[in-house]
């Protein structure tokens, strides 16, 4: 164990499948990705609803062997956010992927999120700047769409036809009047 405090205060972990796993120390990309997307949120949520967008950091308690720690959340039924965490499902769950911690986000925590009751999930990929939106169908979570900023030569590249298809902003199922843009989630990324 590393003596540095820094180190140690920055140690976090999750509770995945009854097993203690050790979270990845945040990339740059990382965290410019979660902030960027509380940022959409806080400013489209600020005195509009009820809906709480809260940021990386705060435990969730799904089960009794699953406390995740996600990278976003909205939680729409304030009874469930408590002083420790939130206490049930959020609405909204995103997790930013890292290579060391990506298989648990597309797998275990994707099954359990849906089987708890969360209504939309995200797995953003900074590296590739892609956002995967899954709906749930009461169960399971259906994936709904993939989006993709692309890089400037690969438009550069395309008819116009082509570029004119190309999607750069979508929406949240959640919140008919908030326009999501790309550029907005990975602003500030490399």
């Amino acid at each position: 164990m590393s003596d540095n405090l820094a180190y140690q205060e920055e140690r976090r972990e999750e509770l995945i499948g009854g097993k203690v796993v050790m979270m990845s120390p945040a990339s740059a990309n990382h965290t410019f990705t979660s902030s960027n997307i509380f940022w959409v949120f806080e400013n489209h949520l600020r005195k509009k609803r009820k809906c709480t967008p809260i940021a990386d950091g705060t435990t969730v308690y799904l089960t009794d062997k699953n406390h995740f720690v996600p990278d976003f959340m909205v939680v729409c039924d304030t009874d469930k956010i408590k002083p420790d965490g939130v206490h049930g499902a959020p609405d909204l769950v995103v997790e930013v992927l890292s290579p060391s911690t990506m298989r648990n986000d597309k797998t275990h925590k994707k099954d359990v999120y849906a089987r708890c009751g969360v209504r939309e999930y995200w797995l953003v990929d900074p590296a590739s700047k892609s956002v995967e939106v899954y709906r749930t169908d009461g169960t399971e979570f259906i994936l709904h769409d993939i989006y993709v900023l692309r890089p400037d030569w690969e438009l550069e590249k395309m008819s116009e036809e082509e570029r004119a298809a190309v999607e750069t902003h979508f929406k949240c199922s959640l919140f008919d009047d908030l326009d999501i843009s790309l550029e907005d989630v990975f602003y500030r990324t490399f």
